[in-house]
């Protein structure tokens, strides 16, 4: 019997913690820049001392973030592709709600002792303005990514008008928007954050296509009229009632006919698998007062409930962690 399963998971948050300090110290947007640095000039450069950008770089090779030639470092292909900032498959952004929720998970035994989140979710959802604008630009980063693999396999030709319930920083709508002539979007979701999506829309040209509308999706109107609406990886903070009557909500706001899609994280019947999920449940219980990850056999009850038919779910491509279904109105 070999221990090193377990030595390896009590230690995995060393590797976290390098990549979080390695990112926000613009290490690998530098050696964008300078592809090959020693670790004084690193230090020069990001105002580091020395010695702790040597521990940092050295760890970084060893992540295999980074690699050394000499006293050179740089980056490898893989840092280059997705933690340079501006690169098409930047994911530096996306990982810093990551960080940002690390001190949470160092407090899982309160909640396992409470049932309580340990952080309140209005930090990051207006209440701290950093806060939030770094979690809207986060869902912005992550959404960019995963939207590449979720946009094609929408059902939405021919379609006009879509809802996106609690769509952040209306990413999704964007994408979606560019990707099927004719379809004007509505983003809807709380004030703090809709003020930010606003910016995002407008600084992609896609203020005419995809508008924004301030409200807590739990007790606004849905606009009536549309013909798709998305949950897109917002329905895991909710109880099952709330996804039961949001569902409800979809339903007499679609027209007939029209179509409801939700992307998220999902497990089987057991709420054991696949492992991410599971996990991402406990990322959500530490910070939303309801938050878990629901199977796909309990979502396609709900939207029964509701009056869908024709549920249909499957996961995304490798590596995304999503499932997605979709469900009709029937005529």
């Amino acid at each position: 019997m070999n221990p090193g399963r377990i030595i390896d998971l009590a230690n995995a948050f060393f590797g976290s913690c390098v990549l979080f300090t390695a990112s926000d110290a613009g290490i690998f947007g530098l050696l964008s820049r300078h592809p090959a640095l020693d670790c004084a000039a690193v230090a020069r450069e990001l105002s580091l001392s020395e010695r702790g950008a040597t521990l940092l770089l050295d760890a970084c090779v060893a992540e295999g973030l980074l690699s050394k030639t000499g006293d050179l470092y740089s980056n490898t292909p893989e840092s280059r592709v997705f933690l340079t900032p501006g690169s098409p498959a930047d994911l530096s952004k996306a990982i810093r709600y990551n960080r940002d929720i690390y001190s949470a998970w160092g407090k899982l035994a309160e909640f396992a002792r409470t049932g309580k989140p340990v952080e309140r979710p209005e930090l990051h959802l207006g209440e701290d303005e950093a806060r939030t604008r770094t979690f809207v630009m986060s869902m912005h980063g992550r959404a960019l990514g995963i939207g590449r693999g979720v946009v094609p396999l929408l059902d939405l030709a021919g379609r006009r008008r879509l809802l996106d319930v609690g769509g952040g920083p209306g990413t999704y709508s964007v994408l979606i928007a560019q990707a099927f002539e004719g379809l004007q979007a509505t983003v809807l979701d709380l004030p703090a954050v809709v003020a930010i999506a606003a910016e995002l829309i407008e600084s992609q040209g896609a203020a005419d296509r995809v508008s924004v509308l301030a409200g807590d999706y739990h007790t606004a109107e849905f606009p009536a009229g549309v013909d798709a609406v998305n949950f897109f990886g917002m329905l895991h903070q909710e109880s099952p009632d709330s996804i039961r009557r949001l569902a409800r909500k979809a339903f007499d706001a679609l027209e007939p006919g029209g179509v409801v899609h939700v992307m998220d994280m999902m497990t089987d019947a057991t709420h054991t698998a696949p492992p991410f999920s599971a996990l991402f449940a406990l990322t959500m219980a530490l910070t939303t007062g309801n938050g878990w990850v629901f199977s796909a056999d309990e979502l396609s009850g709900w939207l029964g409930e509701a009056g869908f038919t024709g549920f249909e779910v499957k996961p995304l491509p490798p590596p995304l962690p999503h499932w997605l279904a979709k469900a009709r109105k029937p005529l």
